[in-house]
């Protein structure tokens, strides 16, 4: 028998299997063509200048270290199932791909105007995912999640410790920091979950009040 959180996980199984799928990609098709890959599956104003919009998504699939792809998909399941759950897999879906777009646009609009870096290139499921976890924050704010994986702390107080990280490794970054982290991207998926939260709900409301009516 199908455990219950696994059955109502559809989309969430799908982007994990299409990540690794993407991750496997990496590294067979280097050896056909080197510049296949990054061409087509990295982010920055550079790919976007030259027409490579694609980017903005298939970035968002793309992992070049297991380590990365390890955490990313931990979170994504271990705070995506619940989401779907919540709101519907259709919803899920927009709400995964929008925020790992408006994640990869943010990279490229903060590294071109504030960091003067138009060819650092973004890749990872990261903008997408903060996304998630926001929406979840907001949905659920006094489930426990655990900090390091031992320190029980309400949603919202760990997602929002989460947050605020992004923002500090941003401006440090914006200084001159080299740190190989995606902050903007993780700060413009949180945008579009907190931005999804709010329209979904006013949507309720206003549905509700039909309803009553």
């Amino acid at each position: 028998m199908k455990d219950e959180a696994f059955a109502t996980a559809g989309i969430v199984i799908k982007m994990i299997k299409l990540n690794v799928v993407v991750f496997i990609l990496w590294y067979l098709l280097f050896m056909m063509d080197p510049l296949l890959m990054p061409r087509h599956f990295l982010a920055s104003w550079e790919a976007l200048a030259e027409g490579r919009w694609w980017t903005l998504i298939t970035s968002v699939f793309s992992h070049q270290l297991f380590f990365h792809l390890l955490i990313n998909m931990y979170f994504l399941y271990g705070f995506g199932v619940e989401v779907e759950k919540n709101i519907g897999s259709r919803s899920f879906l927009l709400l995964y791909l929008m925020s790992g777009i408006v994640g990869s646009m943010s990279h490229c609009l903060i590294s071109h105007f504030l960091m003067g870096q138009s060819g650092l290139n973004a890749l990872g499921a990261s903008g997408a995912i903060s996304g998630v976890l926001i929406y979840f924050a907001l949905s659920f704010p006094w489930r426990p999640v655990y900090l390091l994986g031992l320190i029980p702390l309400p949603a919202f107080v760990g997602i929002l410790m989460f947050v605020v990280m992004d923002v500090w490794g941003l401006i440090a970054q914006i200084n001159g920091s080299l740190a190989p982290i995606g902050f903007g991207a993780h700060l413009g998926g949180s945008l579009f979950g907190g931005f999804f939260f709010l329209v979904r709900k006013y949507e309720l409301a206003r549905l509700n009040r039909q309803n009553i009516a």
